[in-house]
């Protein structure tokens, strides 16, 4: 090998791992240029599910879900549904107990009410319907939902208990996993995973490796018709997105598919550490989540 290159093959394996020459390396350095001056943590994984093309920040960075969580929870309730172990015509019974606070309908249902399991799924995904979480919860366990998990290989996504309710308003906590048994655990709250094993499963899901073809379409679906739209989802124009978010007082998450004429770019972004409480759809976060969302949908080809 001549001087020239040896010289050029030094500086090929000079390159950090990760750098393409496609351009995702620049992508990054503009997003993460959009960070500078926020005040919070970001955790980030986008990919586009039709050209391979990726990009993220900490995106193996193991996060709190709020209600991201439910996605999961929807997929092994969609699995249970197949394996025959449950039915999606199953009456849930709604007692007073059961209700806990925060978003969703079901709190102000009457005490007995019953709904299906399938209406149930519904308003878990579409409104985030925290009490319609815990009936699904109780019917499958948070256990099953991990080994569930752990059977995709996503061995980070855990769903760790059944959510207490808002903050003004929280019950005890109950209905804990084995994992969220565990002391190093107990701070993640209804949930762990990491941006890129969501993205990995909203893969699966549109490819079909989940559950079955019909199964996985009838969620991505419901997923389509939530009602959030405030991060990803908000300057999508006419694409369709099919998405769940979630939301604490100093975090904000949002999970998804948006289908482009480029391709399905599938994006997992979680911001945490916000020092103030805004419930407002101009929360920072959320505002932030939408701008990162906007470069990703038009740069990630």
């Amino acid at each position: 090998m001549n001087r020239r290159a040896m010289l050029w093959a030094s500086l090929l394996w000079a390159v950090p791992r990760g750098v393409r020459a496609d351009g995702a390396d620049l992508l990054e350095t503009k997003l993460r240029d959009m960070l500078t001056d926020f005040r919070g943590t970001v955790s980030l994984y986008a990919r586009n599910l039709d050209t391979g093309h990726e990009v993220g920040i900490d995106p193996d960075r193991r996060i709190r879900t709020a209600s991201t969580i439910k996605l999961p929870i929807a997929c092994a309730l969609a699995a249970e549904v197949e394996a025959k172990r449950a039915r999606w015509d199953e009456r849930l019974v709604i007692r007073e107990q059961d209700k806990v606070s925060g978003s969703g309908v079901l709190t102000d249902f009457s005490d007995g009410e019953s709904i299906s399991l399938r209406d149930a799924r519904t308003m878990m995904i579409i409104v985030s319907d925290n009490t319609a979480t815990n009936l699904i919860l109780d019917r499958i366990s948070a256990d099953r939902v991990n080994d569930f998990m752990q059977s995709l290989g996503l061995t980070q996504t855990r769903s760790m208990r059944k959510v207490r309710g808002d903050g003004t308003q929280l019950k005890p906590a109950e209905g804990w996993s084995r994992e969220g048994d565990k002391p190093e655990n107990k701070r993640f709250g209804i949930g762990a995973s990491t941006s890129r094993e969501m993205v990995r499963l909203l893969e699966m899901l549109e490819q079909g490796k989940v559950v079955s073809a019909a199964h996985s379409k009838e969620l991505l679906a419901v997923l389509e018709r939530q009602q959030y739209k405030d991060a990803i989802g908000r300057y999508s124009g006419e694409w369709r997105v099919a998405s769940k978010s979630g939301s604490l007082d100093a975090l904000r998450s949002d999970v998804g598919i948006v289908y482009t004429p480029h391709g399905r770019i599938a994006i997992a972004i979680t911001i945490d550490d916000m020092p103030n409480i805004d419930y407002s759809p101009d929360n920072v976060g959320l505002k932030l989540m939408a701008e990162l969302s906007r470069v990703l949908i038009a740069e990630l080809k």
